[in-house]
């Protein structure tokens, strides 16, 4: 019997036309003609005053840090259910991430709890939109107006979902993408600094590049460049660039294609949500989400180990999903967990996430959905 993966990387076809264009042009480091369309394109799609190109969505965090310019003695609320890229792009610039607890129906961020959490040393809030689902950020927006903080979004997630016809990663004054190879779109490893304080763009070119202002001289504004500040190589090289446009021109159609197997996984499972066997994903009224994955809340840690062990028996890789980060070895020793955390160490142990990719095959949805079902029903006895 075929395997059936968890994720498979979706290519539109003209991939590799691109990256042979690219090369022809000969500029393969970062920048160039398909790093500024990606640009173009992803400031264009979001509303964002600026996009940079990144090598990765940790590399767009972390010059969302140096740009907020934390440091030692300074704190930065988040969400403790999430990768641990969200927490390290600050904890490498010396600030504290302190985790606060998530609400149970989106496993989004609980801006009631980031309220509680701030002190005379927060500097930041950084949120996640989970699963593509837009966490409450017009309240944590004003909390953050209200209190002086810098608001930076992990829309890593995100890329094509809204929230009330705002874009995901354009609320806060910085915003991340990922197109890592299990992300919606795609270049294997990269990512997005999303810009949306316009007084904040010259500086991030400079820490983009190096810490230098080359990116002026590339543009004639000055005759030279030269070391300005302190910054960082986060910059995707043109191959991979030309990759994600590619899939950047296809972007709709790819949303379109998760969305469908995201609808029949959904549909599918509704008679074990009324039952009680399991609860499925939320999206709030105002949330135009991606189909970026489809999860199952299992009623505890012991029905979700045998849901996925049943799963592996029939062929189908379905996984868990993050380890939470005020328990893990660096969270205790580099953060602190803010409040007990009861629903994210509850709500961890019992997700599972289902195999999702454009273009999965009619035939492995129904086995995954089959399977599945199957799977409840062994793992959660009626």
């Amino acid at each position: 019997m075929d395997q059936i993966p968890f994720n498979r990387p979706y290519l539109v076809g003209t991939e590799t036309g691109y990256i042979e264009q690219a090369v022809a042009e000969g500029w393969l480091s970062a920048g160039g003609s398909f790093s500024d369309r990606c640009e173009s394109w992803l400031a264009e799609a979001t509303g964002s005053d600026r996009a940079l190109l990144t090598h990765s969505c940790t590399a767009a965090l972390e010059a969302a840090a140096l740009l907020g310019g934390f440091g030692p003695g300074d704190e930065v609320i988040m969400p403790s259910f999430t990768f641990v890229s969200t927490a390290s792009a600050f904890a490498l610039r010396g600030a504290t991430p302190v985790f606060v607890d998530i609400e149970p129906e989106t496993l989004n961020v609980d801006p009631r709890l980031v309220e509680a959490a701030i002190t005379p040393a927060t500097r930041a809030i950084a949120v996640v939109h989970y699963a593509g689902v837009g966490c409450r950020i017009e309240e944590l927006a004003a909390l953050a107006d209200e209190h002086g903080l810098t608001l930076i979004e992990d829309a890593a997630q995100g890329l094509m979902a809204s929230r009330n016809g705002r874009a995901l990663g354009t609320a806060g004054k910085l915003g991340a993408l990922s197109f890592h190879e299990t992300k919606n779109v795609t270049c294997g490893e990269g990512g997005a600094l999303l810009i949306n304080d316009p007084e904040l763009i010259e500086r991030a070119e400079i820490l983009w590049d190096k810490g230098t202002n080359r990116r002026q001289f590339e543009r004639g504004e000055v005759d030279r460049y030269t070391w300005v500040e302190l910054g960082s190589s986060l910059g995707a090289g043109a191959v991979t660039a030309a990759f994600l446009w590619a899939q950047l021109e296809c972007a709709e159609e790819i949303t379109s294609q998760r969305l469908e197997v995201w609808d029949r996984y959904h549909e599918a499972f509704e008679d074990l949500e009324r039952s009680g066997r399991l609860r499925r994903p939320v999206i709030p009224a105002g949330c135009e989400h991606n189909g970026h994955m489809y999860y199952l809340l299992l009623p505890d840690n012991a029905g979700r180990t045998e849901f996925i062990a049943e799963m592996r028996r029939d062929g189908i890789l379905a996984v868990f999903h993050y380890v939470p980060l005020h328990s893990s070895p660096a969270g205790l020793a580099l953060g602190r967990a803010d409040g007990e955390l009861a629903i994210t160490d509850e709500l961890s142990g019992r997700l599972v996430r289902l195999p999702l990719w454009a273009g999965m095959p009619d035939g492995d949805v129904d086995r995954v959905i089959e399977t599945a079902r199957r799977a409840v029903s062994a793992a959660v006895p009626g």
